[in-house]
């Protein structure tokens, strides 16, 4: 089921996930719906809390991506990204281990809002995969990139808090009417 992806203003985006203790049928329900929301929206990822959800759980797909290469490594071995894709992590933890690059970001929950935000440009990465399974990896490219702007979702952060001030405030007039279109609509409800 494709499920409303939630925009800039809306609460849950600032919240902090919840750890997932068990994987329960409706964990796995979301994980389905969140791959198939991602893919109608043509995201490379997306967070729980995207889709309103405050739990530590985000999917991740950047197979179609072909500009903009990623790499992975499994027990320190280079591993085909595809063999790994798509990616649940559940209650990930994310540690930095390149040098920051800027790279192009945008996000499901800021339509048509894009910026070069700076980030590390390769991680380690352990979580949980959909079925509760133990992963460990290191990646790069766009992979690092998304793995990094999801589990910042998953901690109440968003891309424009990673942002220059001074795109920022460029920005800041698109912002503002996305966050007062958002208000205007959950007052609504």
């Amino acid at each position: 089921m494709i499920l409303p992806v939630v925009k800039f203003g809306t609460p849950v985006l600032r919240e902090r996930g919840a750890k997932i203790e068990s994987i329960t049928p409706e964990i796995k329900k979301l994980i389905t719906d969140m791959f198939e929301t991602m893919e109608e929206n043509h995201g490379v990822g997306l967070a729980a809390q995207q889709v309103g959800v405050a739990k530590q759980l985000t999917v991740i797909d950047v197979r179609e991506v072909k500009d903009r290469p990623s790499w992975v490594e499994i027990g320190g071995k280079p591993v085909d990204v595809a063999e790994i894709m798509p990616l649940v992590l559940i209650n990930p933890e994310v540690t930095p281990v390149g040098e920051a690059v800027k790279g192009s970001e945008g996000c499901l929950s800021f339509p048509e809002i894009y910026a070069e935000i700076s980030r590390p440009e390769s991680v380690d990465v352990s979580a949980l995969d959909a079925k509760g399974k133990p992963i460990t990896f290191r990646c790069g490219g766009l992979l690092a990139r998304a793995v990094q702007h999801e589990t910042d979702h998953l901690n109440g952060l968003l891309f424009i808090d990673r942002m220059e001030k001074k795109v920022k405030l460029e920005l800041q007039p698109e912002l503002d009417a996305l966050q007062a279109e958002t208000k205007a609509a959950l007052k609504k409800k």
